[in-house]
């Protein structure tokens, strides 16, 4: 029996569920449930536009990226000790050990915070002491990616790299996020030029409602060593060409890119077409809280809604994450090998 080719289709909702998995694009801030910004909230003192959970949970209705934005910096507005972000990462660790997340990489948006005030040792010790916690009580490897908002200047950004030097042994690398429009790479070419001086890994966002040409130059003028969605690189036959031959990965977010109108259904993601290109494509949650689904609901919703997605896509989309991440390579090797384990078992089960 070929484990891949044979694989039942009944038991591939398991497989989903149960595999090993990195996730590689999830926005910290963007996992804050209402539940908990309505505790948060409660325990600083901060009053919201909202009467209820559900209330909060209505106003979740975007048309596109910026109407979620602007909810989403309100939301984070309840964030403004160290404890905050420590209960905010583990309550994001909690969900993902149990959907069999063994390494997230984790964005932050310290300029959301520290423009209202909250200091930048608080948003990153508290991020930090929770990516301990995760590894010891969980069993989760974690790291922390800083991104700039790129609605904010170039200025800006400087200022808030130089604000986190202080806290580098707490980050690895810089991203690029917020609204593409109007927002090129090309406008922080100079600070990720500082960056990868200084030695820290370099995503970006590019080519979600971007264009094609923002993966170029968030490749060619940042330095990026992943792109952050890159789902419209297929309006461009030479860079999908570029990108298979150079693997670079590409960190998808379907239930995002469907809440958000990049695509109009699950069933007219491109996701398996970009695969059968030989891109090294990962699935992700983006900002779960808001776009109904963390790691594994993506899974299930674009293999339920992509029929030509079977076992064997599962296992490349989770081998796809073990490269893409920023871990050396005996640890890749290792959820592979675990990988390999969870297929075989299912297949004989």
């Amino acid at each position: 029996m070929n484990t891949m080719t044979d694989f039942p289709r009944e038991k591939l909702p398991e497989l989903l569920r149960t595999m090993p998995k990195a996730e590689l694009h999830v926005h910290i801030e963007g996992t804050l449930e209402p539940e908990l910004i309505f505790a948060l909230a409660q325990r600083n003192g901060v009053r919201l536009p909202y009467s209820s959970v559900e209330a909060l949970r209505a106003a979740y209705a975007f048309t596109d990226l910026q109407s979620f934005l602007d909810i989403y910096y309100a939301g984070a507005g309840v964030l403004l000790h160290e404890q905050d972000f420590f209960d905010m990462a583990m309550a994001y660790f909690r969900r993902a050990a149990a959907e069999r997340v063994v390494h997230a990489e984790l964005f932050f948006d310290p300029q959301t915070h520290t423009a209202r005030g909250v200091p930048m040792g608080t948003v990153i010790g508290g991020l930090a002491r929770a990516c301990a916690a995760a590894r010891a009580e969980l069993g989760i490897s974690s790291a922390l990616i800083l991104c700039f908002l790129r609605h904010l200047s170039e200025a800006d950004a400087f200022a808030t790299l130089e604000q986190a030097l202080p806290y580098r042994q707490h980050f690895i690398g810089i991203g690029l996020d917020s609204g593409e429009r109007g927002n090129p790479p090309e406008k922080f070419a100079r600070v990720f030029a500082r960056c990868r001086e200084l030695g820290l890994r370099i995503v970006a966002h590019a080519g979600e409602e971007g264009p094609a040409q923002y993966i170029r130059d968030a490749l060619d003028l940042l330095g990026a060593e992943r792109i952050d969605h890159g789902v419209r690189c297929v309006e461009d036959a030479s860079l999908v060409a570029r990108l298979a031959r150079e693997q670079v990965p590409l960190t998808v977010c379907p239930l995002s890119n469907v809440k958000l109108r990049v695509f109009d259904s699950m069933a007219g993601h491109n996701l398996a077409d970009l695969l059968d290109a030989g891109l090294r494509v990962t699935i992700n949650s983006d900002d779960p809280a808001y776009f109904g689904g963390y790691l594994n609901q993506n899974f299930l919703e674009t293999f339920h809604a992509l029929p030509r997605l079977e076992a064997r896509q599962a296992v490349q989309l989770a081998e796809n994450s073990f490269a893409a991440s920023f871990v050396p390579d005996d640890w890749k090797a290792r959820w592979r090998d675990d990988l390999a384990r969870t297929v075989a078992r299912l297949a004989r089960a």
